[in-house]
């Protein structure tokens, strides 16, 4: 924001150069990239900018990488089993479809 300008005519201004905001709520936002990796951003701040028809987002919070490669722990599996008394198929399905333990439990549970 330019120091001294207001919000109100910062708006009035992008407005007049057809230039509109929207802030969309959002909880997480994965860019799925071509060389299998996932960008992962978690509390995501995300504004969609209209600018002449042309359509853009400008996104901002915690950022991470992951393999989009799923590897599962022995551990992991053993946890589900024990948690929710599911066989050990039953348990790394879980995990494959959620990718995390908590919500695996909590699906089999």
């Amino acid at each position: 924001m330019m120091p001294g300008l207001s919000p109100k005519k910062m708006e009035a201004m992008m407005k007049q150069m057809g230039i509109q905001q929207q802030n969309i709520d959002a909880s997480q936002v994965i860019i799925k990239k071509t060389d299998g990796t996932n960008t992962i951003i978690e509390n995501p701040q995300v504004t969609k900018i209209n600018m002449q028809g042309n359509q853009s987002f400008q996104i901002t919070g915690d950022v991470r990488e992951e393999s989009e490669a799923l590897t599962i722990s022995e551990e992991d599996i053993k946890a589900v089993m024990e948690k929710t008394n599911a066989s050990e198929s039953q348990a790394k399905a879980a995990l494959e479809k959620t990718g995390d333990l908590a919500e695996a439990i909590m699906e089999l549970s």
